[in-house]
């Protein structure tokens, strides 16, 4: 009986080894798909992720070009205006030049009429070594006269631009 015994339990072990080889591989099967699963949703996960990374980089680009744009607007906007009161101050600069010669010269006018002067023989000496006639007199006075209703000075920002 024992034998019989023996042998039903060896039996009896084989069976149950088979059925847990069976069940160990069902076991390790359903692992497996959950695993594929699991690789499956993080890949996906990963994805989304990646693709809001780069729909936000597009939000970000567009962004910087627009401000880079207004930036540069601002910047030529900024130059002209730079270069129109560079012209002005030129034209401004040549007036002042050529007002400044004409106080020189009506300076110059004043201190030659000022200038106390020695008649000789129908010819004035003044100080300063300059030799006028009576009849230069009467040019001079002329000659200042017309100096003093010159025209305005004329200038503008287009002599000055290249």
């Amino acid at each position: 009986m024992m034998a019989t015994s023996s042998g039903n339990s060896s039996v009896s072990t084989k069976s149950q080894s088979y059925g847990s080889e069976e069940d160990l591989q069902v076991l390790m099967d359903q692992r497996k798909r959950k695993r594929k699963q699991s690789n499956r949703e993080s890949a996906r996960r990963s994805r989304m992720r990646k693709q809001k990374h780069m729909d936000d980089l597009m939000v970000e680009v567009e962004r910087l070009r627009n401000e880079n744009n207004e930036i540069m607007t601002r910047m030529n906007m900024t130059t002209q205006h730079y270069l129109k009161i560079e012209a002005e101050n030129c034209v401004l600069s040549a007036q002042m030049v050529e007002l400044n010669q004409r106080l020189q010269s009506l300076n110059d006018i004043i201190n030659i009429i000022n200038t106390p002067t020695t008649i000789t023989n129908g010819v004035n000496y003044q100080n300063n070594d300059c030799f006028l006639t009576i009849s230069d007199n009467c040019f001079m006075n002329q000659m200042n006269m017309s100096y003093l209703n010159q025209q305005p000075i004329m200038a503008s920002a287009d002599m000055f631009m290249w």
